[in-house]
């Protein structure tokens, strides 16, 4: 039978193994070198994006291109793998992983848009601490209003050939601002403008201004700014009424004068013939109608000039008899007795 064995002494015993045990432990611990290990650090990480200004224009195939594209670069400073992760506050990226996106901004509204990537190194799950976060702006804006842009302008001026009548000036316009209604300002230079005032073609009173030329300028308004366009008419000047004249001469001398008269005539279709008689001192020529009346029968009865075409003028008298015979065209001034 073994002797009993005191509690004190037990426990006394079970601390000396402790400590020899704790002893063995540290002195292996130095024979071998281990050390506790090195504390992670953080990965680094820089964002680049190829435009910071999206500028969206719907109406337009000139359109700016709404689509960013986003690079990221990590760095670990322990060589651990990098995973990415994106998020954008406006719009969509094409992956929300990797180092290079595509941030597709054509749906958004004019503003201010943030992309943030973050980056995590080591294993899934790992330290909180080692990851990284970056982001950048990017402003959308609408197109700005289009420059404003003159039509080409241009005036179709008439040929004139006849002096007195009215005349008109016709406007084109093509191209220009888009969505424009052109207002039409109308000036000449010369004459009145009769009608049009406002619209692409105006009718000008040129009465009175034969020889001269008449100016149209438009000016087409609605474009914010100068569009104008000019050019030039000239009017046939007034046609003058021609004149020979004889005193008191034999009759067959009367008739070869008014045998050229009588030509004069019929080379100028339309023209009037006038004849002034003037009565003189030997009354046996007759006064001036009767002298007026002589020429015109004969240019009818013998050379057969139409009678309606014949105007005969009383002129007075004079100290010596004299007929004067005018072939006016139309539109020249009747001739008056001097």
């Amino acid at each position: 039978m073994l002797p009993r064995t005191r509690p004190a002494v037990v426990l006394g015993w079970l601390l000396l193994v402790a400590a020899a045990f704790a002893h063995s432990s540290s002195h292996a611990r130095q024979q071998t070198g281990a050390q506790p290990g090195p504390t992670p650090r953080p990965p680094t990480i820089k964002l680049d994006a190829d435009t910071q200004v999206v500028t969206l224009c719907p109406d337009s195939e000139s359109v700016a291109n709404p689509r960013v594209r986003l690079r990221a670069t990590g760095f670990s400073p322990d060589g651990n793998p990098l995973r990415y992760r994106w998020t954008v506050s406006g719009g969509r990226t094409d992956t929300i992983e990797g180092t290079d996106v595509v941030w597709d901004l054509t749906d958004a509204r004019p503003g201010v848009y943030t992309a943030s990537v973050t980056l995590e190194s080591g294993p899934a799950g790992g330290d909180p601490l080692c990851t990284a976060f970056t982001s950048t702006r990017v402003v959308v804006r609408t197109c700005p209003p289009p420059r404003p842009v003159c039509p080409n302008v241009s005036i179709y001026c008439p040929d004139v050939t006849q002096t007195g009548a009215p005349i008109t000036f016709t406007a084109s316009v093509s191209g220009g601002t888009a969505g424009v209604t052109p207002v039409y300002n109308w000036r000449v230079s010369e004459g009145t403008i009769l009608s049009g005032q406002g619209t692409p073609s105006i009718t000008v009173d040129t009465a009175g201004l034969g020889g001269r030329q008449i100016t149209a300028t438009v000016e087409v308004e609605g474009y914010n700014l100068e569009c104008r366009a000019s050019c030039q008419s000239s009017l046939p000047a007034p046609p003058v009424a021609t004149s020979t004249e004889y005193g008191e001469i034999a009759r067959d001398d009367e008739k070869a004068r008014l045998d050229l008269f009588a030509i004069e005539l019929q080379n100028s279709p339309g023209a009037r013939g006038y004849i002034i008689g003037y009565g003189g001192s030997r009354p046996r020529y007759g006064d001036g109608q009767a002298r007026a009346d002589r020429a015109r029968d004969y240019l009818v009865n013998q050379r057969g000039v139409e009678a309606g075409r014949l105007v005969t003028v009383n002129g007075g008298s004079r100290p010596t008899g004299a007929t004067e015979l005018w072939v006016v065209p139309p539109g020249a001034d009747a001739p008056r007795p001097r």
